[in-house]
């Protein structure tokens, strides 16, 4: 029996570089065809990146990209006998859609437009694409292919309208962004469909960091059977190429020695190359209690690498305070940029313990970077001295706390103005949810690594990535948590404990229960009674906090949009 042979590229696409994505789909399709393929298949709007949001709102960003793939179209002639199907918008004006031609030898095979539009968690569809979903199939060795984008495959619809059109096998590119047991679920789908329809499915993901998203490529090709035979990499860009018949079988042939190639819109720049993560082992090859923690550092890490390179910052600063959450924060960063563009800076205050300044000093040692110790003490007892007349006769309380946080947010932010470099704040999910932050004090910066991370996890990260190298020194894990801004401070003096809290937040926040459900489920109704109340007085807040990587399946940012005028109170 004859076969096609299909070559999958996830690229890492940036948003609104349309000539470098096109650069780096010539590039792709230079690979496939030295390998022999008939197909190259693409990302989801691999074209514009993934979201362009409201760009797509402006008609020269819709006619450039029209430009631009009408170029693309031209220079992939050059490839003979190679179908490529390239992820782009189509349409003007309102009437624009979420499409994906096949091109071949200068010549348009056919366009499909994506027929499910998602308008949920972080995506918002709808606002600017219509929907049509006419199958679109084409024929190869024998072989008969349909395209269907995505979200159609999570839905019977367009799956079987591909397959009463004749398709045997289904492309689906995708732009499908991670969150913890996002790849189980895809798989999960794929198998649906495949049982659904009856057809093999060959799958694209989109990789790489656009603002609060990561995506996490992990393509895969399955048979009709449901039965994996092909998976690409985790968080990295990637090509594999697989052999297909009209039965369904899909064969996975030798992966390419060299990865989807070309100094395009997603090659990160700060640190880029300087440092290998040394922890990116294949999913399968890891112990299953390291799987979760595995997936989520190199969200991380891709998220920060990309956030950089592709605002092209020269660097970051962070400031070190010998607590868990900075620590973990630095080892993303270094991890992500290498140590020779990432900054540590100590402020010290009254209130900072002494090993809280050996153990920061020392884990900046361990990884090589940049470490400067700048003493606040001055200057709070300033702001202090200023503001006594005024604070005459009130009690000191979480206002004089502030200002220590403050004091340093602006001693980053000035160094930050000064060089250029990023500040990388280090405000987990827990603090986040709870308002245990400080507004222009530890929220100041432009990017908030483990905002989606909850404080619990920031732990398993921890003791994770010291797994082969203790580069987190054993003492910043397992001593209490503190904010050091007054005498004796414990995190738990003001919170209840982190897997309480942590329970609540997962199931309040991501889960959407109640609280009378969480009380039922066995957690204290004081505790949740108090988480509840602090999530919604502080979503002034959250609105103000810069962004950072989602990693769970409800992040705040994209997929969290509640009011900050609230008179809706939830009780027990």
């Amino acid at each position: 029996m004859s076969t096609a042979r299909v070559s999958i590229a996830q690229i890492n696409a940036c948003v609104g570089d349309l000539s470098g994505n096109a650069q780096r789909v010539l590039a792709a399709a230079r690979q496939a065809h030295e390998q022999g393929a008939d197909i190259l298949l693409t990302p989801e709007l691999v074209l514009t990146g993934y979201p362009p949001e409201d760009l797509l709102l402006r008609p020269q960003f819709v006619q450039e990209q029209a430009r631009v793939l009408d170029g693309l179209r031209r220079e992939l002639a050059q490839f003979k006998g190679l179908r490529v199907v390239v992820g782009h918008v189509d349409g003007a004006g309102r009437s624009l859609f979420n499409a994906a031609s096949v091109l071949f030898e200068g010549q348009v095979l056919g366009c499909y437009r994506k027929r499910e539009l998602p308008n949920y968690s972080v995506f918002d569809e709808q606002r600017y694409f219509q929907a049509d979903g006419t199958p679109l199939t084409f024929e190869v060795a024998g072989v008969t292919f349909g395209v269907v984008i995505c979200e159609d495959m999570w839905f019977d619809r367009a799956p079987s309208a591909a397959r009463a059109a004749g398709a045997q096998v289904l492309l689906v590119p995708n732009a499908s962004p991670y969150n913890t047991g996002k790849q189980d679920e895809r798989q999960r789908v794929a198998r649906h469909c495949v049982s659904v329809g009856g057809c093999a499915v060959v799958y694209a993901n989109l990789v790489g960091g656009q603002d609060e998203l990561v995506f996490d490529g992990a393509s895969f090709a399955m048979d009709r059977s449901g039965q994996m035979t092909a998976r690409l990499a985790d968080f990295a860009e990637d090509v594999q190429c697989v052999e297909v018949d009209a039965d369904g079988n899909v064969r996975a042939l030798a992966a390419p020695q060299a990865p989807v190639a070309g100094d395009g819109a997603g090659a990160a720049k700060p640190g880029a190359g300087s440092r290998t993560v040394p922890h990116a082992e294949p999913q399968s090859d890891l112990r299953p209690e390291f799987q979760t923690e595995a997936q989520v550092w190199q969200a991380l890490v891709l998220g920060v690498r990309d956030y950089l390179g592709k605002n092209r910052f020269p660097g970051v600063i962070i400031g070190l305070s010998g607590g868990i959450d900075s620590a973990v924060v630095l080892a993303v960063a270094v991890d992500a940029l290498g140590a020779e563009n990432v900054r540590a800076v100590m402020m010290p205050s009254r209130y900072t313990a002494d090993i809280s300044q050996i153990d920061a000093e020392d884990m900046a040692k361990r990884l090589g970077v940049r470490y400067d110790v700048i003493t606040i003490g001055t200057v709070v007892d300033s702001f202090e001295s200023m503001l006594a007349p005024h604070f005459a006769g009130l009690a000191v309380d979480a206002t004089e706390e502030n200002i220590q946080a403050r004091a340093r947010g602006t001693l980053l932010m000035a160094l930050s103005n000064k060089t250029g470099r990023l500040v990388l704040t280090t405000g987990n999910k827990s603090e986040m949810t709870t308002g245990y932050c400080t507004l222009y004090g530890d929220m100041a910066g432009g990017y908030a690594v483990i905002k989606d991370v909850p404080k619990t996890l920031v732990y398993r990260l921890a003791v994770w990535r010291n797994r082969e190298q203790e580069i987190i020194p054993e003492r910043i894990i397992t001593r209490p948590p503190s904010a050091e801004l007054r005498e004796d401070q414990k995190d738990q003096d003001s919170l209840p404990p982190y897997d309480i809290l942590d329970g609540i937040i997962e199931r309040y926040m991501e889960r959407n229960e109640s609280a009378a459900e969480i009380v039922a489920a066995g957690f204290p109704p004081e505790a949740v009674e108090q988480v509840v109340r602090l999530i919604r007085i502080n979503e002034y807040k959250r609105r103000q906090a810069p962004p950072g990587p989602r990693i769970t399946p409800r992040a705040f940012g994209r997929d969290w949009r509640y009011p900050v005028t609230n008179g809706f109170r939830e009780t027990a």
